[in-house]
């Protein structure tokens, strides 16, 4: 159930104004209402200062297919990740959040002596771009590109020293092949009386090292492929079903389970957290923008998926000398600031350890930069 002037929130910083253009008359649905009440603004946000409307900021917009709500925010906002904060709106009414379709319009309004931002209700008037009509779309827009992370839900990504030492393990690959693809037969021991189908062939990777404490955190655990069982048994048998590297003896496997949901929205973290870039995802030493990056805090520390943070150069430090006698005398030690230039996107977390795509960025984002509350 919808409360009372619950649809609008007063934005500081827009101008008035008036659409002038043609328009035809738009029915809302239940789930836009449903998507409204998620977006509220919580209780740590309330310190933050205000939101900024940008300049250019139009006085509506139409959903399109391939929007993201990030995207979506950045049109309006100077800050898209503060996309939660804009509705002030009872979140615990709720149920099913993200819930906004291609179509869906969001609407400025400057009517009044501060702007507001909504969705458009019943009876109202709106500009509707030219599209086909009887197409049918049931996808709700995600907050952040579902390409981007989609391939890094279900996989466990970071393990325990030894972790996969127990697990199921390719004991033959055949006749003669000595690495596998997909299509081609392997022989496994451990699968035991587990009735899953589906499994994920791993093997692992490189220590995952605090840049801070010099500390291993976890282990990746590099993905192989995906396999179905064709034979139960010991060993059993398994169908190679995809692969993304070449699977050899002693491939581990892990069932596959169903992937946790990204339906989550972009938010600070719950309490003020600063640490370091532990990794990019691939081995790589740098990363650009909707690259995958490994950072050295994760649920203990206060971070959940969706949680946004600021990305630093780390100020260098300078060491100041005496021009005189050849300049040999130091007289001061300077550390520089932390320059801040861009914005990650955290997608998936373990207790020490977490997984955040590069939203914004504008250089390259290097191992042991810093990451901080926005």
């Amino acid at each position: 159930m919808m409360c009372a002037k619950s649809r609008e929130l007063s934005l500081p910083g827009a101008k008035m104004g008036a659409d002038n253009s043609m328009h035809k008359p738009i029915m809302p649905r239940s789930t836009i209402a449903a998507l409204i009440f998620a977006l509220c603004m919580p209780a740590f946000a309330q310190q933050a200062p205000p939101i900024q409307v940008k300049e250019n900021a139009p006085d509506r917009y139409i959903v399109e297919k391939g929007d993201t709500l990030w995207g979506i925010s950045g049109k309006f906002l100077k800050e898209p990740w503060r996309w939660a904060e804009i509705w002030k709106l009872n979140q615990d009414q709720i149920k099913n959040p993200n819930r906004i379709y291609p179509g869906d319009v969001i609407v400025l309004d400057r009517s009044g002596a501060e702007a507001r931002l909504r969705l458009a209700g019943a009876g109202e008037t709106v500009r509707l771009l030219p599209r086909v009509r009887g197409e049918v779309i049931s996808a709700a827009i995600p907050s952040i590109p579902a390409l981007a992370i989609e391939p890094f839900l279900s996989k466990p990504l970071v393990i325990e020293q030894d972790g996969l030492d127990r697990a199921p393990r390719v004991i033959s690959t055949g006749l003669t092949n000595v690495y596998l693809g997909a299509g081609d037969i392997a022989y496994v021991r451990g699968i035991g009386d587990s009735k899953a189908s589906t499994w994920l062939l791993y093997r692992p990777g490189k220590a995952l090292i605090d840049p801070e404490s010099n500390k291993t955190l976890g282990y990746e655990a590099v993905y192989l492929g995906t396999g179905t069982i064709e034979q139960p048994g010991e060993p059993a048998i398994l169908r190679i079903t995809t692969s993304t590297q070449e699977i050899g003896l002693s491939a581990r496997l892990v069932a596959a389970g169903a992937p946790p949901s990204n339906d989550y929205l972009p938010h600070p973290p719950k309490t003020a957290v600063s640490g370091r870039v532990m990794g990019v995802y691939g081995g790589l030493t740098s990363a650009g923008r909707n690259s995958i990056i490994i950072l050295n805090r994760g649920a203990r520390d206060g971070i959940d998926n969706g949680a946004v943070l600021a990305v630093y150069r780390l100020g260098e430090t300078v060491i100041e000398k005496a021009p005189e006698l050849g300049g040999e005398r130091v007289v001061a030690t300077t550390k520089l600031p932390d320059v801040r230039y861009g914005l990650v996107f955290v997608f998936r977390t373990f207790d020490q350890v977490s997984y955040a795509l590069v939203m914004e960025s504008s250089r390259a984002v290097d191992i042991n930069d810093v990451v901080k509350s926005p």
